[in-house]
């Protein structure tokens, strides 16, 4: 009985918290509300799925494997498909990879995470997620101020720059705003957040300290691996590797 009603209890404050995020998007006019039920949806969907799965999973290294390897090209689509990038979208894979492979090797190889699916696929998960959404917005800056400042561009090409160099000399100050929000976090850990690796460690009973010390290779990793995805970024983006499939640049929530 306690455990149906905490399910009830779950679905009524998941229920509310989608409500409330698309009657905000609605009551502001900033998008339809169609998005958050969507996305709502989808990601119960999902961890339902992975739910069902992941101890076995874990269970096996090459299983394991197999897992990152989808978070990747899940990653890798999602922030093709936000960007606009088409079929040259494959190339953001490169940047959100770039630094999380030896990232993941380095922790593995100094023993920080052990060789087991239990460790692997939740820093792995963090790591890839923080490229992903690095590489999402550097990509959309990056884009949108060599459109908004093509007389620029040309300008540099009519002064004798070729054409990494102009494009590079344009978009690499916006690009890296991208690593802003992962400044922020790290900057203002345990002061204004307590983030997901510290809570779950507490959580399951480990030494503050432990939790503590966890958190702050994978914040670090964080930085490491962003900061990574960007620069990849201007280099795919100067080298004509990335570009909008579309002109379009309605930012529309999907």
């Amino acid at each position: 009985m306690v455990i149906a009603t905490d399910w009830v209890r779950l679905l009524v404050v998941c229920l509310l918290f989608t409500a409330a995020a698309g009657a905000v998007l609605w009551w502001g006019g900033l998008a339809s509300p169609k998005p958050v039920v969507r996305a709502a949806l989808r990601a119960t969907a999902q961890l339902a799925a992975v739910s069902a799965v992941i101890t076995v999973v874990l269970a096996s290294l090459p299983l394991t494997a197999a897992f990152l390897v989808l978070m990747a090209a899940v990653a890798t689509g999602t922030s093709a498909a936000r960007t606009k990038t088409g079929r040259r979208g494959a190339w953001v894979g490169v940047a959100i990879l770039v630094g999380t492979v030896p990232a993941v090797a380095a922790l593995v190889f100094t023993g920080l995470v052990p060789l087991d699916g239990i460790a692997l696929v939740p820093v792995g998960g963090i790591l890839i997620g923080g490229a992903m959404t690095a590489t999402t917005l550097s990509v959309r800056r990056a884009l949108d101020t060599l459109q908004d400042r093509h007389g620029e561009y040309e300008a540099a090409l009519a002064l004798g720059f070729t054409e990494p160099v102009a494009v590079r000399e344009l978009v690499r100050r916006p690009a890296a705003e991208a690593i802003l929000p992962a400044l922020d976090q790290t900057r203002t850990v345990g002061l204004v957040t307590l983030p997901g690796a510290f809570v779950g460690m507490l959580l399951g009973g480990a030494p503050v300290w432990q939790a503590g010390a966890l958190q702050l290779v994978v914040l670090l990793g964080l930085l490491a691996v962003e900061t990574a995805a960007i620069a990849a970024v201007v280099e795919l983006v100067a080298r004509g590797l990335v570009r909008r499939a579309s002109p379009d640049r309605e930012v529309r929530l999907t």
